[in-house]
């Protein structure tokens, strides 16, 4: 059988793509040499971030994904446990990045509530120090373990996407992808490797300068109440470029290495997002290299413990889980997208915003090739 698109990968970025070729009606097939997607896009948050993403470069395909996911996830059955995203400030420099940000077009929507108002709306949270809360509500959360799968099931069942497991594609010559399990052949190919970095189109992935970035995650207990939305804290608005690009963000930026020297030795900004059990995800960390890092180290699971504690004002409930994560950065953006042939696409996220953009990088990317 002869496919119009042959997706390598069954992580979301290529899940999205075979949605966007599916929604053209062309004929898929997904080709994923484990036996489940079990990359970074089942191992991290599941979060949709709109709010706080490069203005230019991200934000406008993170608030296309969103729409995307919101479609998707009333299809497919797939729940949204959280909607929004809640920062406190806990430093007068922080808050003056709130402030500066609320000027911005992306603050659409968005409130800046005193510490007053938000100890109001949210009592079980008292921030340390709380000086002013930024509330969005354009960022949804999924859990990341069971929408993929789900996404993958709906793809299958109502688009008629193939879906083949356990075959590792070792070449493509496009139409021909030479496989584990023999040859397949489509119109056109879309590769997203993920970190895979050394089977297909290594010197191009080289030439780029893709390196990985290794996380450590956790799952604790649940903390007895729900909260308003995935939570922030002061860290992470050095580290999102809707904030951190900024010129009030060069004060905080000072003080918090002047303070958190050892948060930023680890690449540590603090995410807490709630399961519908009511246990909370937390991390994460950044360490970057060639290779992931294979041993978590006990000591930045202290300092994310550390910090959940002043922004929630509370002692950490008990882990459950622990994990690392790996996914692909670049120094060059966000995404890196190659054309090794007129009919083949190699399509990478460099950064941890697969789930915020994938969809729309996956439209662009068949609206290419086939349009």
């Amino acid at each position: 059988m002869r496919y119009d698109l042959a997706v390598v990968g069954a992580g979301i970025l290529g899940l999205s793509c075979a949605l966007a070729a599916a929604r053209h009606d062309l004929n898929v097939v997904v080709i994923e040499r484990a036996t489940r997607a079990l990359g970074a896009s089942v191992r991290n948050f599941g979060l949709v971030t709109v709010t706080g993403q490069d203005p230019e470069r991200v934000w406008p395909l993170a608030h296309r994904s969103r729409d995307v996911w919101l479609e998707v996830a009333a299809q497919a059955g797939i729940p949204i446990l959280q909607r929004g995203v809640w920062i406190p400030a806990q430093r007068p420099e922080s808050a003056a990045v709130l402030e500066a940000f609320m000027q911005t077009a992306t603050a659409d929507g968005c409130e800046l509530l005193t510490a007053t108002a938000a100890r109001t709306r949210c009592p079980d949270l008292e921030t340390r120090n709380l000086q002013a809360v930024l509330w969005s509500p354009h960022d949804l959360r999924v859990e990341s373990r069971e929408a993929i799968p789900a996404l993958t099931a709906w793809l299958a069942r109502e688009y008629g996407v193939r879906f083949l497991w356990e075959t590792a594609v070792r070449k493509v010559d496009t139409p021909t992808l030479h496989t584990s399990h023999g040859p397949v052949s489509a119109e056109a190919v879309v590769v997203c490797p993920g970190d895979d970095f050394e089977t297909l189109y290594p010197e191009r992935i080289k030439a780029a300068g893709i390196r990985r970035c290794t996380l450590q995650m956790m799952r604790l207990s649940s903390p007895g109440y729900v909260l308003p939305g995935t939570v922030m804290s002061d860290l992470s608005l050095v580290r999102y470029e809707g904030f951190a690009l900024l010129p009030a963000a060069a004060a905080l930026r000072e003080r918090l290495q002047a303070e958190r020297a050892e948060y930023f030795q680890h690449g540590i900004h603090l995410l807490i997002a709630q399961s519908a059990d009511g246990s909370l995800v937390v991390g994460d960390s950044h360490h970057y290299g060639p290779a992931p890092v294979i041993f978590a180290d006990e000591r930045v699971s202290s300092l994310l413990l550390e910090e959940y504690e002043a922004v929630t004002g509370q002692r950490a409930p008990g882990i459950r889980e622990r994990w690392t994560g790996t996914y692909s950065v670049a120094d060059g953006g966000p995404t890196f997208i190659e054309a090794p042939t007129r009919q083949t696409r190699l399509v990478m996220v460099t950064s941890g915003i697969g789930a915020s953009t994938g969809f729309a990088i996956g439209e662009q990317v068949i609206a290419e090739l086939f349009d």
